[in-house]
Formats: structure tokens, C-alpha cells, sequence
């Protein structure tokens, strides 16, 4: 089996998204298929197929495929599109001028009473001017109607064929010597139906380009080249000559090419874009940076570790994108309706002018009520109302660092009940640090500078608590199983252990009430003790999160319960639960329990998050509704969740519903709108309110159609303002 992602062009509406779906899901070697309307991509699993074949496919449906997918800059095409707005518009005041010149007593030249044959044939070969520029639209509306695939583009269709047809056919009759029928020709009608399409989705575009443009600046914000060291020199090249493990420069001011180790050098770095943290990270010998991250005061040797597609850039865009091509319930529901929508208005056109026939109005006025229905009942507006929102709001997360893999995740934390903590890695920082110490003689730092020499010798994982820098030299080191260890010290030998050392060292145990103090923080405690008495305690234990006790507070408060669950003891999981203000707590769980105590909450309350970021976590995270892990976790623990913290903020989170909440608003708002504008304006425009004098043609229904779409973009892209 093999996938890719092709570039589409023509499709205008979920009509037309959902019917390319359909067709392509019908033939043989296709084995699935997922149609973006906003990016403009088509995305395929096939077999015992070339990429040519799929091409063909494409082009059978109505569509033109531009080749595989890539986040290109599409300037030269945006020009070359306004270019011909700004022309065809000046043709459109000319065609105005020359339709309505005997009104405004512009003089004989275009009179229809003094040269109606001219007037006419001037007319249709501006009309054939229009039908030229807007051939793609007929073009798509003709093959998705003889596919069974009727969109937008076929309504447009038989709009302007029967307008345009009707008009041949009265300057037939004018050519003839019936000049009445000078007042029944509709070729301005088809030339202002096709210019206000063509705008509609112009400015549609422009503004579906701001939705995904996240997307785009997360890959230009890579540099094109790199700094590599070849031969002893760092010479520069492109992306595509670098290989995994070379040596790379990054001065001040330039961005990284590659994901990278530093092998030298020490630096400030910006990866505000790529994680969310405005904050420069001080980057030395050892630390990671990223691709397109911005390096501020240093100069940085780095060694290639992850290049082009394997990039966590690469990463998060193929994340976001493959969330954008999944559809939720919402947006399904909306593309079907979609697909129904369009035969069904054009059976209302048609119920209408036979109706209006029957009632003894005129022909002319029964056509003109046929083709207003056709154009003003624009589906694009209801396609449009759900994957727009779930591109800004996708934009808006990753932007915040927060990386959705899959978009029914977003209706999903609009009703969260539950939120469920790991404990290690995720509230705390998953590092061992020094909480406290007590120290029983008089000098406390040469005590502590020797308890840090003797724990640089350990390879014991409570060894990382301890500061590796102004160390003594230490002698006859050896570890001491299930207890501790011990060495000599500026010629005095040191233990370092357990309350099991104590007795075996021969001491006894005192200063109770220091250690009872420490085990009730959840302190991992540490003796530190010279063969004549206990010389000091130390308390070593993980550290909270900063922020963790004001993101549990915020949770509480908007209704959501916190739960934390740890494999680590009752007592040392109810100290990091105090701390931060969790009161339901699960401690001494194995990871195969946690899956289940997971479960349990997702079939007894609403939708339920599971935040973790081991490989104990993995089954946990599939089982929640929402599986979030931090991308510092294992790589076992990001693949089965739903959503990746890049910044390992779980403050993030909160913005995660937030940004849930607001779009899940602004959906229902343009779902609303759109059938509103339909419910209202089909029926005006099918003449129910003829007798009124409230009377549509079809040149006002290309306007308001073209309204009615843009209320939706414009309403979507507020939502980029009503997230703070």
C-alpha cells in the first residue's frame, strides 16, 4: 500500500469535495481517500496504481490535480487571478454602461432602439468574453453533473446555459425583425453571475489562505540553507546536501537548518514558534535545537540528528494536516447535506417556473424566477461553515505549541469532565531535585559539597538530584546494595544511604520528627553519616510544575474534575496531589490498572482527558476520550495520544478548551447563518413574494450569494480574535 497527497483545483464547495471523495473511493486500487476543501489537497491510500492514473481520475471528476502536495508560496498565481478580477471588472462597468447607457442618456451609440442588432451582438460577445474566463466553473459543473456528482458549480451551470440559450435565442429573433425581444436577453445576467462567483472565491481563498497560514509559516520559517563543515571548512549548501550526523554552524541572528545536538558552543535560543514558549532557552553541549528556531547571542556547533521530513517542523505540519483531512461528525452531517442540497434546489427551481407558468404568468418572468433559484442557493456557505472554524482553530493550537492529530478531538473538549494526571513527567517535572536538607554540624556547605562529591561517583538514578560542580576528590568509592554508598573524603570515610545504613553502619536512629517531616512532603531520604553519627538528612524528591496548582484551580473552577493517577505510594502521591489541589487520587496503580480506571471514568461521566507521558501511559491515553501527552514523554506515549503539548506547558490545556469552547460557538453561528440565508432567500427569489413587489433577478441573487459565503469566512476568521 502506498499514500500520498495530491494538489486539487476547482473545488469550490463540499459539494464538490465530497462528490471528488465519492468518485474516487469507486475505482479499483483506491483503497481510501480523504478530500480537503481548505487546503486544497486530496489525500490517498491506493495500491497497483501509478500517481499518473490517480491524476487521470482527478480530471474525470472535474478537478485539475497540480501534483503531490507541497506548502508553496502561491503568489504568482494569486497576482494572475487578481489581474483578471481588475480586468473583467472594467469589463463589467463597460457592459453596465453600454446595458443601461439609454437610462442615463448616454447618448445613440449603444441604443438598442436606434441600433438594436449591434446592441445585441456587442452584448453576446462580451457575454462570450465571461463564459471564456469562468470555462472552469462550466467545465466542473458539467462533469460532476455527469458523474451524479451535482455541486455549486453545476447550479452556476444551468443558470448561465439556459440564461445564455434564452438570450441567443431572442437575438435570433431580434436578427429576425422582433425587436420586443430586446427586452428579454440575459446576457448581462450570466456575465454578473460568473464576475460575482469568481470573486466570491477569490476573496474565499485570500481568506482561507489566513486559516492555513500557520501551516505555511511553520515550513518557510525553515532556512533554505545550511552552514555544513566539510573538509574542515563550513561551506554553504542546500537542505538536500546535508546528512544525518554532520557538523553545522548557526551564528547569531540565523536560524537552525536541522534538528540538532550541540557539540560546542553555548546560546539563547527562540523556539516560540515551534513550541509555544516566548521565553529564549539557553542551549549548551548536549541540548537539542530545532530546526527554524532562531539562535540569539552565540555561536553554536551542532551535529545533524533529525533532517527534512524527520524534523519536528516536518513532524507537526504532516500532525496538523493529517487532522485537517479528518472529518468530524459535524463536518460529515454538513457534507451530506450538501450533497443533497443541490438537486433538491434545482427541483424548487423548476417547481417554480412551472408553477408560476400555470398561474398565468408570463414566460419571462417565470425564467427569471427559475434561474434567480438556481444562483442564489449557494451550498458553499454550509461547506464552508465547519472545515473553515477547524482550520483557524487547528492554526491557533499549534501556534500555542499544541500539535491535534485529529480534529473530533476538538468537539470532544468542548464537554470535558474529567481530567486525569500521571503524576511523574507530567504534574512534575520528572527530575529529581534536593527539597530539603538538615544539617547537623556546623559548617552546612562543606557537608553538602561533600554529600555531592560522594553522589558524582553513584550511577543510582537519586544521583541526578545533585549538583556536579565544585566537587572534592573522592577515594575507595564502592555502592552498597539495598542501602547505600561510601567514600573517602579528604581522608575521612562518608555513608550515604538509607535508615537500613543506619543500623549498619552501628548508629542509631534520631532526629525523628525531621524525617517524619520529609515523608510526609514524599521525600525519597537520604542519611549522610561518618562513622561516629548521623551528620545530616536530605529530602529528595520529583518537583511540581509551576504552574500545575493554577491550571488545577482554573479547571476546577470552570466545572472540571481532576483526578491524579501514579504507580508511586499513597503517601508521596497525596503529598503532590495536596500541593497542587487534586483531591481524587489512584496511587500504587500498575500500568495495566491504569487503562482500566480510565475506562471506568469514560463509561460513568462525560468526555474524559488523559494527560501522561510514559510508555505505562500508552494504553491509558487510547482508552481516554482525549489522549494528551507532552512531546519530553516517550515516543510510545505521543503516537497513541490525540494531542502532543510541544512546550510541556499544561497550561496549554487550558487554552485547549478554550479555543473548543469558542469554535464549537462560531460552527453553530455559520451553520445558522447559512441556513438562514437559504430559508429566507430561496423563496424570494422563486416569486412567493412577487405580489409584494419584493422581486429578485438573477444579477442581485450572484450578489447576495456571494454575501452569503463571506458572512461565513468572515465569521469564522473571529474566531482568530476571540481567542486571547
Amino acid at each position: 500500500m502506498k499514500k500520498i497527497q495530491l494538489k486539487v483545483d476547482g473545488m469550490t464547495c463540499s459539494a464538490c469535495s465530497s462528490g471528488l471523495e465519492k468518485y474516487l473511493l469507486k475505482q479499483s486500487g483506491i483503497l481510501s481517500c480523504n478530500v480537503n476543501l481548505i487546503l486544497g489537497m486530496v489525500s490517498i491510500e491506493y495500491e497497483n496504481l501509478t500517481v499518473s492514473e490517480i491524476e487521470e481520475f482527478i480530471s474525470q471528476a472535474g478537478f485539475d490535480s497540480k501534483g503531490e502536495y507541497s506548502y508553496t508560496d502561491d503568489s504568482k498565481i494569486f497576482q494572475i487571478r487578481k489581474r483578471n478580477l481588475v480586468i473583467f471588472f472594467l469589463l463589467l462597468l463597460f457592459l453596465m454602461y453600454v446595458s443601461m447607457g439609454h437610462m442615463l442618456s448616454f447618448g445613440e451609440l449603444f441604443s438598442y432602439d436606434t441600433y438594436p442588432i449591434y446592441y445585441g451582438m456587442l452584448l453576446l460577445g462580451i457575454c462570450i468574453l465571461f463564459l471564456i474566463y469562468g470555462f472552469d466553473i462550466l467545465k466542473s459543473g458539467f462533469l460532476n453533473l455527469i458523474h451524479r456528482m451535482p455541486n455549486m458549480d453545476t447550479l452556476v451551470l444551468f443558470s448561465v446555459f439556459f440564461s445564455f440559450s434564452y438570450s441567443v435565442y431572442g437575438l435570433i429573433e431580434i436578427l429576425l425583425g422582433h425587436t420586443m425581444f430586446m427586452h428579454q436577453l440575459y446576457f448581462e445576467s450570466v456575465c454578473m453571475v460568473l464576475y460575482f462567483v469568481k470573486l466570491g472565491r477569490f476573496i474565499e481563498n485570500v481568506s482561507k489562505n489566513k486559516t492555513t497560514s500557520t501551516i505555511k509559516n511553520l515550513v518557510t520559517i525553515t532556512p533554505k540553507t545550511a552552514m555544513v563543515k566539510k573538509d574542515g571548512q563550513f561551506l554553504s549548501v542546500s537542505l538536500d546536501e546535508v546528512s544525518l550526523d554532520d557538523i553545522l554552524l548557526c551564528r547569531p541572528g540565523e536560524k537552525f537548518s536541522v534538528d540538532g545536538i550541540v557539540v560546542d558552543g553555548e546560546s539563547h535560543v527562540d523556539e516560540a514558534f515551534i513550541t509555544g514558549e516566548s521565553a529564549p532557552v539557553f542551549k549548551q553541549k548536549g541540548k537539542m535545537v530545532l530546526a527554524g528556531s532562531m539562535n540569539y547571542d552565540g555561536v553554536i556547533y551542532y551535529q545533524a540528528k533529525r533532517i527534512g521530513k524527520e524534523s519536528v517542523v516536518s513532524h507537526i505540519v504532516s500532525m496538523v494536516v493529517e487532522s485537517l483531512n479528518k472529518k468530524n461528525k459535524v463536518e460529515r452531517l454538513a457534507d451530506k447535506i450538501s450533497g443533497y442540497f443541490v438537486p433538491f434546489i434545482f427541483l424548487v427551481a423548476l417547481v417554480s417556473f412551472i408553477v408560476k407558468l400555470l398561474l398565468g404568468f408570463s414566460f419571462f418572468s417565470s425564467f427569471s424566477s427559475f434561474v434567480t433559484v438556481l444562483v442564489i442557493a449557494c451550498p458553499c456557505a454550509l461547506g464552508l461553515a465547519v472545515p473553515l472554524v477547524m482550520s483557524v482553530s487547528l492554526g491557533l493550537c499549534a501556534k500555542r505549541g499544541i500539535v491535534v492529530k485529529n480534529s473530533e478531538v476538538l468537539e470532544k473538549m468542548k464537554n470535558v469532565g474529567h481530567v486525569i494526571f500521571d503524576k511523574t513527567g507530567t504534574l512534575t517535572y520528572g527530575k529529581l531535585k534536593i527539597y530539603r536538607m538538615f544539617s547537623y554540624q556546623e559548617n552546612d556547605k562543606q557537608l553538602y559539597q561533600i554529600l555531592c562529591s560522594l553522589e558524582s561517583q553513584s550511577t543510582h538514578p537519586i544521583a541526578s538530584a545533585f549538583p556536579k560542580d565544585n566537587l572534592l576528590p573522592v577515594s575507595n568509592f564502592h555502592g552498597l546494595p539495598g542501602l547505600g554508598i561510601c567514600g573517602v573524603v579528604e581522608k575521612k570515610k562518608y555513608y550515604v544511604g538509607n535508615l537500613k545504613l543506619v543500623g549498619k553502619v552501628g548508629l542509631k536512629q534520631s532526629h525523628r520528627k525531621d524525617y517524619q517531616a520529609l515523608t510526609k512532603q514524599g521525600c525519597s531520604i537520604l542519611y549522610v553519616m561518618d562513622d561516629d553519627g548521623i551528620l545530616g538528612l536530605v529530602g529528595v524528591r520529583d518537583t511540581v510544575r509551576e504552574d500545575m496548582k493554577d491550571v488545577i484551580f482554573q479547571l476546577e473552577h470552570l466545572g472540571i474534575m481532576t483526578v491524579m493517577l501514579t504507580g508511586d505510594n499513597l503517601e508521596v502521591a497525596n503529598a503532590v496531589a495536596e500541593e497542587v489541589g487534586i483531591h481524587q487520587v489512584h496511587a500504587d496503580v500498575l500500568p495495566e490498572d491504569k487503562a482500566t480506571i480510565v475506562k471506568d471514568y469514560v463509561s460513568t461521566s462525560g468526555s474524559v482527558v488523559m494527560i501522561g507521558d510514559g510508555i505505562n501511559d500508552a494504553v491509558a491515553l487510547v482508552e481516554a476520550d482525549v489522549g494528551i501527552s507532552i512531546s519530553s514523554g516517550t515516543d510510545v506515549a505521543n503516537d497513541a495520544s490525540d494531542v502532543v503539548l510541544m512546550n510541556h506547558n499544561l497550561s496549554n490545556l487550558l487554552d485547549f478548551i478554550d479555543i473548543s469552547k469558542k469554535s464549537y460557538r462560531v460552527i453553530c453561528e455559520n451553520l445558522f447563518w447559512a441556513f438562514f440565508y437559504n430559508i429566507c432567500m430561496i423563496p424570494i427569489a422563486a416569486g412567493l413574494f412577487e405580489g409584494f413587489g419584493i422581486v429578485l433577478n438573477p444579477m442581485l441573487a450572484s450578489l447576495f450569494m456571494t454575501i452569503s459565503s463571506l458572512t461565513v469566512v468572515f465569521n469564522s476568521l473571529r474566531l482568530r480574535w476571540m481567542v486571547k
